[in-house]
């Protein structure tokens, strides 16, 4: 998947308006495309960072409907406080739409907040999380950094990303998938000016990947980085601990 930098505009405001427009179908369409193997993704993130009875409170950003934060939620048995945040409104009130009919909305409290600047206390949360969303943040680096502010010592930093494969044959069918058959799927059933999964398999191909995220997170503070491939290395989890 080779695309060039200028072909990749993630200004907040462009990111915001794109995933605004997309918000009443985006869960749809993610299980749907993934054919409900992000939920799995989920399932194993909670599972490699496990939540600590009386442990604090557990910060998700870039939250967009709140999938990992619920997660979180069910993996606590509904006993912490969770902070979902997310800086696009629309995301968040159907996040908070689905955490009431589970029954969870007093346990999850949805915040409007950019992950570059996050309106929330230093060494406050014993998990700081994000599930496919650290890609769409303009300044990764500063995106990692109040993340790990926000994290108190001892805890941990969890990015769960989508990544290229490294092995064929999945290498060549995933990039043949990402460039051909997502984006046109995407947009006959979204109808999308903004081309939301045109830019997916773009912000995918650019991003970070392995060992170079693993070295952002250590540059961020964060120590013992470890990463986890999924499913022949679509996803990959990254766990690092602040000292």
């Amino acid at each position: 998947m080779t695309t060039t930098a200028a072909t990749i505009d993630k200004s907040s405001s462009r990111v915001r308006r794109m995933f605004g427009e997309i918000a009443p179908r985006y869960d749809f369409l993610n299980h749907l495309l993934s054919m409900n193997v992000d939920r799995y993704w989920r399932w194993r993130t909670v599972r490699k960072v496990k939540p600590v009875a009386n442990g604090g409170p557990i910060l998700d950003v870039c939250t967009g409907t709140g999938d990992l934060a619920i997660a979180f939620d069910k993996a606590a048995h509904g006993k912490l406080p969770i902070v979902a945040a997310d800086f696009c409104p629309e995301m968040l009130e159907l996040g908070e739409v689905k955490s009431r009919r589970r029954g969870s909305d007093h346990r999850i409290d949805f915040v409007e907040g950019d992950t570059e600047n996050l309106p929330l206390p230093d060494n406050e949360f014993q998990i700081v999380s994000v599930a496919f969303g650290l890609r769409n943040v303009a300044d990764t680096d500063r995106g990692l950094a109040e993340m790990t502010r926000c994290c108190k010592p001892g805890g941990k930093v969890a990015v769960l990303e989508f990544t290229t494969p490294r092995y064929q044959p999945m290498k060549g069918l995933y990039g043949w998938y990402f460039r051909n058959v997502l984006p046109r799927i995407g947009q006959v059933l979204m109808r999308n000016n903004s081309a939301a999964y045109e830019y997916l398999p773009e912000s995918v191909g650019k991003f970070l990947q392995y060992e170079e995220l693993t070295e952002r997170m250590e540059a961020a503070g964060l120590k013992n980085v470890r990463f986890y491939p999924m499913t022949f290395g679509i996803a990959t989890l990254y766990v690092g601990e602040k000292p």
